[in-house]
């Protein structure tokens, strides 16, 4: 953690877009402790199984505000950004299921993005704003990799058209918000700074089960095989304090990638045998295809937020602790 977490924040009023969500409940916790007033966008904020965890927070009877907010809705965060110094734009939907995914995930994520960067570039108290993207934006280039030379870092940048090809709508969403992003604030001569973790794991706060833990859930779960891809893994604490670093670092600028390791399910599974012997896990790949190589992602720029990333082993320890306390399996 920062240095930077004395009194200087005290009492400075920010703003966290889907508040209810995995990494932006712990941001939330996270300004909280850091002596922020936090107001923080729900679609429902009377649904207690959506904001109860958050209500429960240590300093959010005196400190966060829960309002109702729709992405889709021009000018709905109009009034949520006033007097806010930051701004964190965390809201995106994530599902893998898609019918429509225009409707689903595409409009959401673009639109919404767009509508809350309109509401902060009329608002003169948002001095910075701080995006939460992703390594989907980043790494899905469609051009060929040598895992050996290739170092992925914050310059790379997905190509749509790939994306579209390959069907990766939850990809092609963060890839079209982000650009999006970047043009309107340069156009609009705003301050922005993007956090494009990897795949996010580590304890839950809220009741409920989102993607990335419900895929270490599987693999625990009675599953035969285990995915045939490498994974960029973070914690999710680590995701969280980059976010607030981002805002309190003058400095800070542009796109932080944030991945502690690049890690094939295979290596996954081997850790949580040595983690948990006793839990029966998937002994072998769902396919004989060869094994995707892994490649390197550069931490120089995360590191620069003052991260030191939490490694793999004890991220997947606290997955699944937090998993077994909320009661997500019986073991």
């Amino acid at each position: 953690m920062s240095s930077s977490s004395g009194n200087s924040n005290h009492g400075t009023l920010v703003c966290v877009t889907g508040a209810n969500g995995y990494i932006a409940s712990w941001l939330v916790k996270l300004l909280l402790h850091r002596g922020y007033r936090v107001k923080a966008t729900v679609r429902d904020p009377g649904d207690p199984r959506k904001v109860d965890h958050l209500r429960k927070l240590d300093g959010a009877k005196e400190r966060l505000d829960l309002v109702k907010a729709n992405l889709l809705e021009e000018g709905s965060f109009d009034k949520v950004v006033e007097g806010c110094k930051g701004v964190f734009h965390t809201a995106s939907p994530f599902y893998h299921n898609v019918r429509d995914p225009q409707t689903e995930l595409i409009d959401p994520a673009v639109k919404g993005t767009l509508n809350v960067l309109k509401s902060c570039a009329k608002s003169p108290s948002v001095k910075r704003i701080v995006l939460t993207s992703s390594m989907a934006a980043v790494t899905y280039t469609g051009k060929p990799r040598n895992p050996d030379e290739d170092v992925v870092d914050e310059t790379w940048f997905s190509d749509p058209d790939f994306c579209k090809e390959s069907k990766l709508w939850y990809v092609l969403s963060k890839t079209l918000a982000e650009d999006a992003a970047w043009k309107f604030v340069k156009e609009n001569n705003m301050d922005m700074v993007s956090i494009n973790p990897g795949m996010a794991i580590g304890p839950l706060l809220q009741p409920t089960l989102n993607a990335s833990a419900a895929a270490i859930l599987n693999l625990i779960n009675g599953a035969h095989t285990f995915p045939n891809f490498a994974l960029e893994w973070v914690n999710v604490k680590d995701v969280a304090n980059a976010h607030i670093q981002a805002l309190e670092i003058p400095l800070a600028n542009g796109r932080y990638c944030l991945v502690e390791t690049v890690a094939h399910y295979a290596d996954v599974v081997k850790i949580l045998h040595e983690l948990y012997p006793k839990f029966k896990l998937p002994e072998r790949c769902v396919d004989d295809k060869p094994v995707m190589p892994r490649h390197e992602v550069s931490k120089e720029k995360a590191k620069s937020l003052g991260i030191e990333f939490i490694p793999l082993d004890a991220s997947l320890k606290e997955t699944i602790e937090s998993l077994k306390k909320k009661k997500f399996f019986k073991f």
